[in-house]
């Protein structure tokens, strides 16, 4: 410990002694302390009360005061009143690199239980339904759901695509109950139904080219596979003895790698399907260890390849989709929320900024279905991607944009008399020069946002007409494509809010104090958010202009473009689907993503600050660059050099064995292995090939996924249905004595419902499963017309069905409530990354520091579109908890929820911050060396204590252990650096006008020093909104995981 400069400690101690008591011994208004917290939160900084923001909320009369002013009195709220907050250091300070002082304070109470009522507000949409275990809303719940089920399908796109899947599966059907086409394919003639089910045509014309392709290879290395197991266990006598541990040793290897790879690469998922069940078929049905019965792979083969045959002439000929729909959708949406979100003038609603952002992502899931398969399509894409991109730009403006303001309101603002134009700011309890700025202000900003909604109105329709779907899906014909029109008048009107902000800067008649009234000062902010939503509209409708410029007459084909190691890893939307598990996978890929961007910057090399004390040998032999804490990016060495060594390799080798892929495949080789058993053995062998047992196998490889299944829920509903089909074939058989119109039209009303529900609703694998066993039993009957056939196929599908679920469910199962925690623990430390990485390049640089380049803000804005995504994927798993029966009793949600949306808003403060401290810094920020030097330790503290909370919230939930119950309190560190940050201030400003010799400089100076002032206090404002978010995450973190004291250990 070091003494710091007496004169320094002195001067520090007397303003934190003044100032600080003074604002803590009178408790604030609420206005003040709520709602001046930022002009980015909503209803309060606590989600537990519910106001009504308002920029003109701030105390009145507060006169001359520096830019810190409001922010501090922000933190008094959560500061407990008549303590010092450790401001008495008695000239003893910590300056040792890697340490820093922390002040604890007595801690917050814990929200009562009306104030979690009040937390319902934070609950995603889908919260606002019953609760989807509850017996009495169930049949309420089925009837209103069959309604909903029946508008969709008579009245959108849904009812097309349904079309195209049911007809080429009646056609195949139907074919398969013809007698001379089933002598001709053999005993397995229903393949042909089978095949269209797993490849059905509601999809695209480039994504059913794909699958066809994907399938016909999966099958044929299933079979060719297969063979080679089948020749090598009859090539001798001795294999011919133990056939059986041949087969099943070939069964094991390949299915172990084709589970991983399924798990992996999820590309490939079509391919690896039905190469599972080619293997199994080849491998399972029908073998002998004398001989190899050939003809019933050239049945499979013809039967699956015909059924392909018929899935894609349905595809092609009715209602082709060319793949521009999608896109021409999405960008239709996301174009509408747009105006949605400029309305005038509206309250923030938080579930519209939950669209917003769902929106970011889903415009990037469009962009990537588009190139990933082949498309018919006037947009190139190329231009798609630059759309993308801008489009995604103004989304971010919009999310960093608050319409709630007196500057939207429709009527006219109060005017005031003339002689009341040179008043201070609190004459009479009135705030004269903020309702003179309004009234400036607010004429352009109107009509600026009034221009921005006709812009991407237009935008909305020309981008339509490029697609060709504007009849559609809209907007109107009335509705003007003129984007160079529109350009013109939203670029007058940039230049008329600009023009009127230069001026009041630059009139007289507004006193440089006023920069420091942070109701005028919010205002401002508030302007230039308008302005820069406003530049990134403009850039977006240059875009659209370039491309109906360059659009083509016609529609053309475009082939994939995805890079290949990056497609390998995605795959189209309609395959997700089918594949089931959309918001695990979804979580998982997003957090992996972003643990890889965020390595990038935990993985560089630590710099102490120079001149601390430390000589040159010191400073030699200080921190060396540290290894990241992940294993997602190759790291560093101690030599800078990167991590390729041998070792390195075997060891990321071994850690990729543990991961989620490795045990999937260990799961789907003991359940393929068990289960196949019976087919191996003389006395089973019977029954095994009479009745299908090899369907038992197949099943649970089709059900099985790699990450979610294995719940009650799920076994009690693909359970059902596997029954239900079954019953209903054997009630197709009885009904007509196996005549074969009645069975065609017992399949059209089974397999319509059943189609529905794997092809478009949210449940896709037991719509699978209802129909394979339908299709496979009914069509068995054809042959093998019997009651035990019936019973023992049902039963062989029951098995096959329940005994995955069974596995998933004992094996390292999904838990949404687990997933959650953890997910929660990774995004505290992404924020912690975060804002560290935002502080140290942006808001805290040191003064011989370069700017941040554009490369750098473009990796930024990366890294917030993964945060954003993140946030969704967290409220999709939180609504996953809900249909998971617990024994404990109900899983509470709003604690969850109530901590995502404090660490959203500790994000959208972050940015906030960095926008206005990047824009501070093309300003030059005026601090000098020796001021930057002062505050060096405070700067310290405040972001060393943030850093620490967050570090230990994320452990806490990591390893579900209780919170301290005294942590560093972030507020009093962050108070402290205000209220140094003020001493330095008042002295640049003496400083300053002291210099500034004539008049002309000194107005020159003051205006730039305004521009300065403004920025300073929209990146101080939006990092106290985050010390206000910290302590909310802190509150929600010991509700969810308890709260540790210090004598916890004695308490009986």
């Amino acid at each position: 410990m070091t003494c710091q400069s007496p004169h320094c400690q002195d001067e520090s101690r007397e303003r934190l002694a003044s100032q600080g008591n003074a604002t803590t011994s009178t408790s604030p208004n609420p206005s003040s302390s709520d709602d001046q917290d930022s002009s980015r939160d909503s209803p309060s900084a606590s989600p537990m009360k519910s106001k009504r923001l308002n920029f003109r909320g701030g105390p009145s009369g507060l006169g001359r005061r520096t830019s810190s002013t409001t922010s501090i009195l922000n933190l008094n709220h959560l500061l407990p009143t008549r303590e010092d907050h450790g401001a008495d250091t008695y000239g003893v300070g910590e300056v040792r690199d890697g340490f820093f002082d922390a002040v604890f304070l007595q801690a917050a109470r814990l929200p009562s239980n009306d104030g979690l009522a009040a937390l319902k507000t934070t609950l995603p949409a889908a919260y606002d339904l019953h609760h989807p275990l509850t017996i009495r809303h169930f049949f309420p719940n089925q009837w209103r759901e069959l309604k909903t089920v029946v508008r969709q399908v008579l009245t959108t796109h849904a009812g097309i695509k349904l079309l195209k899947a049911f007809l080429a599966y009646l056609i195949a059907y139907i074919l398969c109950l013809v007698p001379a086409v089933h002598h001709w394919l053999g005993h397995q003639y229903y393949i042909m139904a089978v095949s269209v089910i797993l490849n059905h045509p509601a999809r695209t014309v480039g994504a059913q080219v794909d699958g066809v392709v994907l399938t016909a290879l999966g099958t044929a290395l299933g079979i060719a596979w297969g063979a080679l197991a089948l020749l090598l266990s009859t090539s001798t006598r001795a294999a011919s003895a133990g056939y059986g541990g041949i087969l099943a040793l070939f069964l094991v290897v390949f299915i172990s790698g084709l589970a991983w790879v399924r798990a992996f690469f999820i590309r490939f998922y079509q391919a690896v399907l039905t190469a599972g069940i080619s293997l199994i078929y080849t491998t399972l049905s029908e073998t002998r260890g004398t001989m190899i019965s050939w003809p019933k792979l050239r049945g499979y083969a013809v039967s699956f390849l015909l059924g392909q045959a018929i899935a894609l002439a349905v595809n092609i000929v009715i209602c082709p989709d060319a793949g521009a729909r999608p896109l021409a959708l999405t960008l239709h949406r996301s174009l509408q929320l747009m105006q949605k979100a400029l309305e005038n003038p509206h309250a923030r609603d938080t579930r519209l900024r939950r669209q917003l952002s769902k929106n970011f992502v889903d415009l990037s899931e469009a962009y990537r279905d588009m190139v990933i398969d082949s498309t018919v399509s006037r947009f190139l894409p190329e231009d798609v991607l630059e759309l993308r991109n801008l489009m995604q730009a103004v989304l971010r403006a919009l999310l960093s944009m608050d319409t709630e303001t007196n500057l939207l309101n429709t009527a006219k603002n109060s005017k005031t008399d003339d002689s009341e134009e040179g008043q201070e700011p609190g004459h009479n309890g009135k705030n004269v020069l903020a309702d003179n700025v309004t009234e400036a202000l607010a004429p352009p900003t109107r009509d600026l946002v009034v221009c921005m909604r006709d812009a991407i109105l237009g935008c909305d329709a020309a981008l339509m007409d490029i697609s060709g779907y504007r009849k559609s899906t809209g907007p109107s014909i009335d509705v003007s494509s003129d984007t160079e029109a529109l350009t013109a008048r939203l670029r007058q009107a940039v230049y008329d809010l600009d023009t009127i902000e230069s001026s009041l800067l630059q009139c007289g008649r507004f006193p440089a104090s006023a920069v420091y009234d942070s109701d005028i000062v919010q205002l401002f902010v508030f302007a230039r958010h308008v302005g820069a939503t406003a530049t990134a509209v403009q850039r977006l409708l240059n875009h659209v202009t370039s491309m109906q410029q360059s659009a083509p007459p016609r529609p053309r084909l475009r082939l994939p473009s995805y890079p290949f190691a990056k497609a390998i890893y995605r795959t189209n939307a309609q395959v997700r689907h089918d594949r089931g598990g959309v918001v695990a996978g979804s979580y998982e890929v997003t957090f992996g993503a972003m643990a890889r961007l965020l390595d990038t910057i935990t993985s560089r090399a630590h710099k102490p600050a120079a001149g601390r004390g430390r000589g040159p040998e010191e400073e030699a032999h200080h921190l060396t660059p540290a290894a990241s804490n992940t294993t997602t990016t190759t790291g560093t060495r101690t030599d800078g050099r990167l991590k390729t060594a041998t070792r390195y390799r075997i060891w990321r080798a071994l850690y990729q064995l543990q991961g989620v892929e490795s045990k999937y495949a260990l799961k789907a080789c003991l359940v393929t292995a068990l289960l196949a058993v019976p087919s191996y053995l003389d006395r089973s062998k019977g029954w095994w090939d009479r009745y299908d047992g090899w369907w038992a196998v197949a099943m649970s490889w089709v059900v099985m996924h790699p990450r979610v299944g294995g719940n009650l829920q799920d076994l009690l509903n693909r359970s059902c249905l596997a029954v239900l089909g079954a019953a209903w074939a054997a009630a197709a058989h009885a009904a007509g004595r196996g005549n074969p119109y009645v069975m065609a039209v017992f399949a059209a009303v089974y397999m319509l419902p059943m189609l529905y529900r794997y092809t478009l609703s949210a449940h896709p694998r037991s719509g699978l499963v209802g129909s394979l066993s339908f299709t496979v039993v009914s069509l068995s009957l054809v042959s093998a017309p019997t009651v035990a056939a019936v019973s023992c196929r049902g039963l062989v599908f029951l098995v096959g069905t329940a005994a995955p679920i069974l596995v998933n469910w004992l094996l390292w199962p999904f838990v949404a409530r687990h997933e959650l925690r953890a997910a929660l623990s990774s995004m505290l430390f992404f924020m912690s990354v975060t804002y560290r990485s935002t502080v140290a390049t942006y808001v805290y640089a040191a003064a011989q520091a370069a700017a941040p380049t554009a490369d750098d803000t473009t990796r930024s804005e990366l890294l917030e579109g993964r945060l954003r995504e993140g946030f969704v994927r967290i409220r999709q798993l939180l609504v996953l908890t809900r249909h998971e029966m617990r024994l404990r009793g109900p899983f509470d949600p709003l604690p969850w929820s109530a901590l995502t949306e404090a660490c959203e808003r500790f994000f959208e403060h972050l940015v906030a911050a960095r926008q206005a401290a990047a824009t501070l810094r093309r300003h030059e920020d005026r601090t000098p060396a020796e001021g930057q030097a002062a505050m060096l330790p405070y700067r310290r503290d405040a972001v060393a204590t943030v850093l620490a909370n967050l570090y230990v919230l994320a452990g806490a939930l990591r390893a579900r252990r209780r919170v301290p119950r005294y942590l560093p309190s972030a507020a009093a560190a962050r108070k402290a650096l205000l209220v140094r940050s003020d001493a330095v201030e008042a002295e640049m400003l003496a400083r300053e006008a002291a210099a500034a010799a004539d008049g002309e400089a000194l107005r020159k100076l003051d205006t730039h020093r305004k521009w300065s002032d403004i920025y300073r206090f929209s990146y101080k404002q939006s990092l106290t909104g985050c010390i206000v978010q910290l302590e909310e995450m802190e509150k929600y973190t010991k509700l969810i995981v308890g709260e540790q004291g210090f004598d916890d250990q004695f308490s009986m």
